[in-house]
């Protein structure tokens, strides 16, 4: 008697692979830096990942009209700054520090939209999270206060990528949406990318590398969290999702040898903890 396996565990599964291919390509990404910096590395990424994407979703198919290209255009603009500031922030700091620091911006879109008063719990194990990675000048292991910055920054972007999503997702598919919104990216970084290192991204031996970051980062992990939304509560998936600082954390350790502090842990699981929360108020809210 041949067994099944249940399709919410297909979908903790795809999840879970979805967050280790997306900090391993980060880690991978990172390990690129000395060669064609972060400029050159996001021009890699954005350009393989848009490509991958638009041959698959074909969005010309559905090219929105004229006047609904703005929302599409500022999705991309916030995908791409998302991108560049992540990557100069793990240029600087530890991976599931940047990760972590990043989540800010998914968490105050979640925050700010609810209005029970019992979030204020998450609010404060957020800011307490956040408090805790901000840098002692002092301390011989302080974070580098730029790459801080860098990371809340991508975490804004993330933010507005959200909100715009939401917006132009309501015009077409949701691959359709990537494509298009990878592709403003991509035709706005990839030449910075290209005046910045010049013919080092050319090099063969970066091609394959920027291609494989593009696949773990943006392709594959798409393509799983696509088929987890379809088997498990939205609700759930946001739990789920919410363990990829942590995961980041042990990408870095695993793959680039990044120590990390107790202290700096607690402040991750803090805003694990944050995360978690308000994606359980959030589903209440809409239901």
């Amino acid at each position: 008697m041949q067994r099944t396996i249940p399709p919410f565990l297909i979908a903790v599964i795809c999840v879970l692979l979805a967050m280790v291919t997306i900090q391993s390509g980060a880690s991978i990404a990172k390990q690129l830096f000395p060669i064609i910096g972060p400029e050159g590395t996001t021009a890699l990424r954005l350009g393989f990942s848009a490509t991958i994407l638009c041959l698959v979703f074909k969005p010309w198919r559905a090219f929105p009209p004229l006047g609904q290209r703005m929302p599409i255009f500022v999705y991309g603009l916030c995908l791409g700054g998302m991108n560049i500031f992540f990557y100069y922030a793990i240029e600087r700091i530890p991976l599931g520090i940047a990760v972590a620091l990043e989540f800010t911006g998914p968490l105050a879109v979640a925050l700010l939209s609810s209005r029970r008063k019992r979030d204020l719990f998450w609010v404060a194990c957020a800011i307490s999270g956040i408090v805790m990675l901000l840098p002692d000048m002092k301390g011989e292991e302080s974070l580098d206060l730029l790459g801080v910055i860098l990371a809340l920054g991508a975490g804004a972007c993330w933010a507005g990528y959200i909100l715009f999503g939401k917006k132009t997702g309501n015009q077409s598919s949701g691959g359709m949406t990537v494509a298009l919104g990878m592709s403003v990216a991509a035709i706005i970084l990839v030449p910075y990318g290209a005046i910045s290192q010049g013919s080092a991204l050319l090099n063969w031996e970066v091609i394959p590398l920027g291609l494989l970051v593009a696949i773990m980062s943006s392709a594959l992990p798409y393509t799983l969290e696509m088929v987890a939304l379809r088997n498990m509560p939205a609700q759930g998936f946001s739990i789920m999702m919410s363990l990829e600082p942590a995961i980041a954390a042990l990408a870095g350790f695993i793959i680039l040898a990044e120590l990390l502090t107790l202290w700096q842990w607690l402040a991750i699981l803090l805003v694990i903890i944050a995360s978690v929360g308000s994606s359980i108020s959030t589903s209440k809210d809409s239901n």
